[in-house]
């Protein structure tokens, strides 16, 4: 049984960059694709203006292979960047 599920989302370092898609790291064994169709409900153009080789995103868990452990993602409809701005603390004065 995989632990990677349809519906979830996962995190994972951008490993790759093709002109039909975006290759994704999740851990020791598993790795993804998000599909060019899948990065976003407008045309992308350049998809090195989406993602940097080596960031670590959030992704959408499409389908999972678990013969090949390859998992298929999307970004179209979720917050992709995996880091958070850190809320700064109001200082009273």
């Amino acid at each position: 049984m995989s632990k990677y599920k349809r519906g979830r989302i996962v995190s994972g370092t951008v490993t790759g960059i093709e002109k039909y898609g975006i290759f994704v790291s999740l851990d020791e064994f598993y790795n993804g694709l998000i599909h060019i169709s899948e990065i976003s409900n407008e045309f992308v153009k350049n998809i090195y203006d989406v993602v940097n080789i080596g960031e670590v995103i959030c992704a959408k868990v499409i389908d999972v292979n678990d013969d090949e452990f390859h998992v298929k993602l999307s970004i179209r409809d979720i917050d992709y960047r995996a880091t958070k701005k850190k809320r700064q603390k109001i200082v009273e004065t």
